[in-house]
């Protein structure tokens, strides 16, 4: 008889404990870019099928996964979510963020912000406001629907078509200004332009009179889930201005790539 699992597993899950066993198993789990079904993980893994259906249960019961509709595919539960989302706004390296990002604001002279999906939204890590005094106050910690800003659509590019209608199908793409992309298909060509450019644009889509420009914090694992932006009133930016500002804006992203990437060692 002829097994399923392959000789050599392509993905190991390890650990000197059950726990980081455990641990392993949920960082393959937040990795992927789609839901994961047992089957899948034991052909992934060549781990025996009543082990990890064991370890599954147990990151199920411990919120950390949470089964879907179809009751066979599990993604990353609310609680691993929120912990990231924890980890994102309190990290140690904020500070030296922080200086990067104030230098931009100086450069540019408008608001500047970093950013990063969770769920189908955009949170505001952090955030340096502009001294002009018509400006748009958003504080570090707010949301923003993926859909209709830059930052969003910058992240989103990077996924697979079907992995973005998994995450936008199951919820209206709302309409919030008569410049927001709510059609499917629409917003796949946008993605396209937005892959193919490397910056993505937020045309007044979710504030009437706001434009904003994203673009990746870069890494070396290729997707990234973080960006730089900056933002303002169309009465002093617009696409006239792109060009001019994304220089200033990679040179920025790929500073704090350099932070996050020292903070990591």
């Amino acid at each position: 008889m002829t097994s399923s699992v392959p000789l050599s597993p392509t993905t190991p899950v390890d650990g000197d404990t059950p726990a980081l066993r455990l641990f392993s198993l949920l960082e393959l789990i937040a990795a992927k870019d789609h839901f994961v079904s047992l089957q899948g993980l034991v052909e992934e893994t060549g781990i025996a099928k009543p082990t990890l259906h064991r370890m599954l249960h147990q990151l199920e019961a411990g919120g950390l996964i949470a089964r879907q509709a179809d009751g066979r595919s599990f993604g990353t539960g609310a609680r691993v979510r929120r912990f990231a989302e924890d980890l994102m706004l309190n990290t140690v390296q904020h500070g030296a963020r922080h200086a990067v990002l104030r230098h931009l604001v100086d450069q540019l002279g408008e608001t500047c912000n970093v950013t990063a999906l969770a769920s189908n939204e955009v949170i505001y890590l952090d955030r340096v406001e502009t001294s002009a005094p018509l400006r748009f106050l958003l504080r570090p910690g707010s949301r923003v629907p993926a859909h209709a800003s830059a930052s969003g659509k910058m992240i989103l590019s990077q996924m697979t078509p079907a992995a973005r209608r998994t995450l936008l199908s199951h919820t209206p793409l709302t309409r919030f200004t008569g410049n927001t992309i709510t059609d499917l298909e629409a917003f796949e060509e946008e993605m396209k332009t937005v892959a193919t450019q490397g910056f993505a644009v937020d045309r007044e889509e979710y504030m009437s009179g706001l434009f904003c420009i994203a673009v990746l914090v870069p890494t070396d694992q290729g997707r990234s889930n973080m960006c730089v932006a900056t933002q303002a009133p169309v009465l002093r930016l617009g696409e006239d201005r792109v060009a001019e500002m994304l220089p200033a804006l990679r040179t920025a992203a790929a500073a704090i790539a350099d932070i996050d990437k020292e903070g990591s060692r």
